[in-house]
């Protein structure tokens, strides 16, 4: 289970329990270690409640979603703005996903990077930002890149985010971001990487096997980090560019290269695996 993907099903075991219930499973979650993930406290939420009744409806599970929401809770506040982004047990509304990322954005900016929901706080910096960046006419919102950079940079920087890390590192690689610097790129790409960020890994290792303005050639490394994201994007939407990326690269590299390349990813893969 990913760090943001809670699972409506889940979900639908609060509808019948009151706004007390969904509270004090609350509480039981952000009482629980420090070290555990929203994705943990949201499925701890659901096993509290779990088993307390059958037969809930999906509109008693929204209205108690919306309660919870109405109250603050961040967990309640991205369930259901991924809900109204993707139509999932809702119809699709942008505005509406919109306005509960911001609130989550807007009311827990300076939570503790290493609190219970700094991992929600930080995605849902990485939607308003996406939503800046390409507009959402019907909320009033227009493109606005500089504003879209801004809120990247928030969770790439106070939060340590992986994936808005990835999306920094690509922003100095594309045009209209943040000016063409693939030095820049790589090392936002590589603290992403680390992180066992995938994409951040397939990109970082095409820099670092081909170089470029300010990064010394690295083939061996560059394999490394494109073999460890071939492993890690199988059956995903990356895995074609991965994979050709690495075939490329590996009809390039020369036998000890290669060789090296495969002791280093067996070597790092278990450090540097799954974001």
């Amino acid at each position: 289970m990913s760090t943001v993907d809670y699972g409506i099903a889940r979900w639908m075991v609060i509808g019948a329990r009151s706004v007390l219930s969904i509270a004090i499973a609350a509480a039981m979650a952000v009482g629980a270690s420090q070290a555990q993930t929203a994705a943990d406290a949201a499925l701890s939420m659901a096993n509290a409640l779990d088993g307390a009744g059958g037969g809930v409806s999906s509109e008693d599970a929204l209205a108690a979603l919306e309660a919870a929401a109405e109250a603050g809770q961040p967990l309640a506040l991205w369930q259901l703005g991924t809900m109204y982004e993707n139509g999932e047990g809702v119809e699709q509304d942008p505005s509406r996903a919109f306005g509960y990322f911001s609130q989550i954005a807007n009311e827990h900016a300076d939570v503790a990077p290493k609190s219970l929901e700094a991992d929600i706080v930080a995605q849902s910096f990485v939607k308003v930002g996406e939503y800046y960046r390409d507009g959402l006419p019907d909320a009033g919102i227009t493109a606005d890149a500089d504003r879209s950079h801004a809120l990247l940079m928030h969770a790439a920087t106070y939060f340590g985010d992986a994936d808005a890390q990835y999306r920094v590192g690509r922003l100095y690689l594309e045009p209209g971001g943040l000016g063409y610097n693939p030095l820049q790129s790589a090392r936002w790409l590589s603290l992403a990487a680390r992180k066992g960020h995938a994409a951040a890994q397939g990109l970082l290792g095409q820099i670092l096997f081909n170089g470029g303005e300010g990064v010394e050639r690295q083939p061996v490394e560059g394999l490394m980090w494109l073999t460890l994201a071939r492993n890690q994007t199988v059956g995903t939407s990356d895995a074609t560019w991965v994979n050709e990326a690495l075939t490329a690269a590996m009809s390039l590299a020369t036998a000890e290269q290669r060789t090296e390349a495969a002791r280093m990813a067996d070597y790092y893969g278990p450090q540097f695996a799954s974001f």
